[in-house]
């Protein structure tokens, strides 16, 4: 009888799927937290951060720097997201319009400008801190 001996091939894409349906579904949540609570909860970037180094280990990413560098773009971009999008969701609230609908008229000089007003210190501090989190978790 002939043995089949089966191989581990790493499907590469998969980790990058993980990590984008996680990212955005982690985006969505932290969005929703934050226009109910009327606050921009800067807590969550840790979770953020660990939902990206946890989405790249379980996508089969190996380990080293390549990782922990998506890791940590991955986690400022859910940062930047989840500010875009906060503020488009109350602006759009206020005007009348759907939150994507504002998101696409939300120029850049605002939102860096409405990022500022509503993040306090320790907001952003939670979200360096998260950067960092990234690096470590992903490692």
């Amino acid at each position: 009888m002939q043995e089949t001996t089966l191989t581990h091939r790493p499907i590469r894409w998969l980790a990058l799927v993980m990590l984008l349906l996680g990212g955005l579904c982690f985006a969505v949540i932290w969005i929703m937290l934050a226009v109910y609570l009327g606050k921009p909860c800067g807590w969550m970037a840790v979770l953020g951060a660990l939902d990206a180094a946890v989405m790249l280990r379980l996508g089969g990413m190996r380990g080293g720097a390549g990782r922990t560098l998506l890791a940590v773009l991955a986690t400022l971009a859910i940062i930047a997201l989840v500010n875009w999008g906060t503020a488009a969701t109350q602006i759009g609230f206020a005007m009348g319009l759907n939150p994507w609908d504002s998101a696409l008229k939300l120029g850049m000089g605002y939102a860096w400008t409405l990022f500022q007003l509503a993040n306090q210190t320790a907001d952003r501090i939670w979200m360096a801190v998260a950067l960092v989190a990234a690096a470590v978790a992903a490692r």
